[in-house]
């Protein structure tokens, strides 16, 4: 874990308290939403180009843990968590969306630095990633329509430009560049973009909080609603992994490497979406970037009890490679 993953909780939290102190500056506060868009734009586009998408088959070389990661992902997962959702936060329709948004989108970065943390199989996270993309994609916009049209919270339009706006542009245009470039620009491009992401992030974050910082203390003690249902997707998730795990006969890289593949959100994504696909409901927005200051953590706990569980000697005895 190098110094920059163990400073991004940090660097979150700090973008967030800077953003809210500007908030108080009208002239800051009434300028800084036109800029969250751009931020957002560049971030995703570092995201799509150090996604090997060259890659896709090697998702499906384990099947086993290909399947099963995908079903508790996009199957299981979203239930829960829509559960979750409307036990803890029915009386906030944005909270709630913003909560579910979180929770049906599996991380694309910083997965891969928790799973090194717990000795897990590297490369086999790495191979599900592409497919985990895709899917996300694909299905949020379909699960968002599934679990919230009845309430009109959703409109199609808006959602429609947003998927063009903020994934089909910096995709498309990631995927230029990786086409023109040689393999030696590539990676170096590549590498100059990932090093930008977390800072990308943390600018989009410090605009959405100077623009709305007013509306967040007029609604903190909904926003902090949040923390329960998170914490128990997160336990439950953790608790799950481990039985599947031991009844599938995973051995422990693999066991590590769906814990942190199943845990992990990718609240970037989706906060990219909900900013242009739910214009005037800013609380969706803030209730995702809440998220990773409760995740990160979590996962670095996370991975320290899966250490505990491959030096315990309680499972997986007779598969540790």
């Amino acid at each position: 874990m190098d110094l920059m993953d163990k400073l991004e909780p940090g660097i979150i939290f700090s973008a967030v308290l800077i953003g809210l102190m500007l908030s108080n500056i009208h002239i800051i506060s009434q300028n800084t939403a036109a800029f969250i868009n751009i931020f957002l734009c560049l971030m995703l586009f570092a995201i799509f180009l150090e996604i090997p998408l060259n890659k896709l088959k090697d998702s499906f070389k384990n099947t086993k843990f290909s399947l099963t990661s995908l079903m508790i992902n996009f199957i299981w997962t979203p239930l829960f968590g829509y559960f979750l959702g409307s036990l803890f936060l029915k009386g906030n329709a944005d909270v709630l969306i913003g909560f579910f948004m979180l929770i049906l989108t599996p991380c694309t970065d910083w997965y891969l630095v928790f799973t090194k943390l717990a000795k897990g199989d590297i490369s086999l996270s790495l191979s599900i990633l592409p497919i985990n993309l895709i899917l996300q994609i694909i299905l949020l916009p379909i699960y968002l329509i599934i679990f919230f049209s009845s309430g009109n919270a959703i409109e199609y339009s808006q959602l429609s430009y947003s998927i063009l706006t903020v994934i089909v542009i910096p995709f498309a245009a990631a995927q230029i560049v990786k086409f023109l470039l040689n393999d030696d620009l590539k990676e170096k491009t590549s590498a100059i973009f990932t090093s930008l992401q977390i800072w990308f992030l943390a600018l989009a974050v410090m605009c959405i909080f100077a623009s709305q910082g007013e509306l967040l203390f007029s609604n903190l003690d909904s926003i902090l609603n949040i923390f329960i249902p998170l914490i128990l997707f997160f336990i439950s998730n953790m608790i799950i992994d481990l039985l599947l795990s031991e009844k599938i006969n995973f051995t422990y890289p693999e066991y590590a490497s769906l814990t942190m593949t199943t845990l992990a959100r990718n609240s970037p994504l989706a906060l990219a979406i909900a900013i242009n696909s739910f214009p005037g409901h800013e609380l969706i927005s803030i209730a995702l970037v809440i998220g990773p200051l409760i995740e990160l953590p979590i996962l670095y706990i996370v991975s320290k009890f899966c250490l505990y569980i491959k030096n315990s000697g309680l499972f997986f005895v007779c598969r540790q490679f």
